[in-house]
């Protein structure tokens, strides 16, 4: 079935990397979740008032939001593919994450609203009336839900979107929420204790904890956090492809939403090799990467001195010097310039944020360990951070 709907509706399905088509999954999928959650929020509704149901009442409430959610991921997805424009050079792709934390506040209002209004009905219980139609409502609710997990996580596997993964989560929430409202209405038969009430504040808990899940997962990129390992090694894999390419460092994602990435890097070469050589396989590499990745990078060209013994011996002090202070610094940009009197080690040394000691400890050392190796060797360092 979701096959058969993603074929139907999605022009070019597997041209995921397109930004139109991204849109159109994303479309798909809010339409989707509004008539299904519009049709079980309507049943739920109606059998949660007849049967004096607080936590029918709650969920039908629950699934209403959720059609409500579904609205602003449509508009969301739609305004997020927009092309850029003067004001918005970087496109629009961000709108997607601002979509997805509205949905989360909507979401976490709604969890608040029904815990009040069950700490009311165990303050002053109503024992429910038992059908078993509502119990078999309640049931093809919970299939309905199923299916809607495993529709959104197919999509959300193909465009890798937070806000539809978010979405996957919510439902599965909306699944056990609904699985706690049976079991109310079967232990309410028997037991005088306001079971309707208590689990209509665990549905409410499920549905907040769903809206804070949402909330921090769409939070994150637009704070800032570091590309995925598989990401990277794509981008550093394809720059060290090219011939007289000696290394990658400095590697800079800039995320303005799905699919819309600047990067930036170093990418290092042979001092010995002719600039205008160098500068144009700088050129080459952006190209390709923008035109086989969908891409835009920025290399920056460093020279690396390679026929010099000094020089290596020189680097492979500090890489071991480095080292023994934490396996996890490394280094690069390194240069030597010799005097009469002292030689000066410069080069950059990249500090995982994990370290313990601050810059000015890790600073002094490096120089200890260095001069106690080499007494005419100074170094002149440069604290970097990996932001990958």
């Amino acid at each position: 079935m979701s096959q058969i709907l993603i074929r139907l509706f999605i022009k070019d399905y597997r041209d995921t990397g397109n930004v139109k088509v991204r849109a159109r999954y994303g479309i798909l999928s809010g339409i989707v979740g509004i008539i299904l959650n519009l049709i079980l929020s309507g049943v739920k509704l109606l059998i949660g008032t007849l049967s004096n149901s607080i936590s029918i009442t709650a969920d039908a409430l629950n699934n209403l939001s959720d059609a409500g959610n579904s609205c602003i991921s449509v508009l969301g997805f739609r305004m997020s593919s927009k092309p850029a424009d003067e004001e918005h050079p970087y496109g629009h792709g961000r709108i997607e994450y601002l979509a997805g934390m509205g949905v989360s506040v909507v979401i976490m209002f709604m969890g608040f609203e029904l815990i009040k209004s069950s700490v009311e009905k165990i303050i002053h219980p109503e024992t429910p009336e038992f059908s078993w139609a509502s119990v078999l409502v309640l049931l093809i609710s919970i299939g309905g839900k199923v299916w809607l997990a495993f529709f959104n996580r197919a999509i959300g596997k193909r465009i890798h979107s937070g806000t539809i993964n978010a979405v996957v989560m919510d439902s599965l929430s909306d699944v056990a929420a609904t699985s706690f409202t049976i079991l109310a209405l079967f232990l309410s038969r028997r037991f005088s204790l306001p079971f309707d009430g208590i689990f209509g504040i665990v549905v409410a808990g499920f549905v907040f904890f769903a809206g804070f899940s949402v909330f921090r997962d769409t939070l994150a990129p637009l704070l800032g956090q570091p590309p995925t390992e598989e990401f990277v090694k794509t981008i550093e894999d394809k720059i060290m492809s090219y011939e007289g390419i000696l290394g990658v460092h400095d590697l800079i994602v800039h995320d303005y939403g799905p699919n819309r990435c600047f990067i930036s890097a170093h990418a290092e070469v042979s001092a010995s090799t002719d600039i205008m050589e160098s500068h144009d396989l700088m050129d080459v590499i952006e190209r390709d990467i923008h035109t086989d990745l969908g891409l835009n990078i920025t290399l920056h060209m460093d020279p690396i001195v390679t026929d010099d013994e000094k020089v290596t011996e020189a680097k492979q002090l500090a890489e071991e010097i480095i080292a023994e202070i934490d396996p996890n610094l490394s280094l690069h940009d390194f240069r030597m310039v010799s005097g009469p009197h002292h030689t000066n080690l410069i080069f950059d040394v990249v500090v995982p944020f994990s370290l313990k000691i601050n810059d000015h400890e890790l600073l002094e050392q490096i120089n200890q360990k260095l001069s106690e190796r080499k007494e005419n060797y100074f170094s002149v360092i440069t604290i970097d951070r990996s932001y990958r």
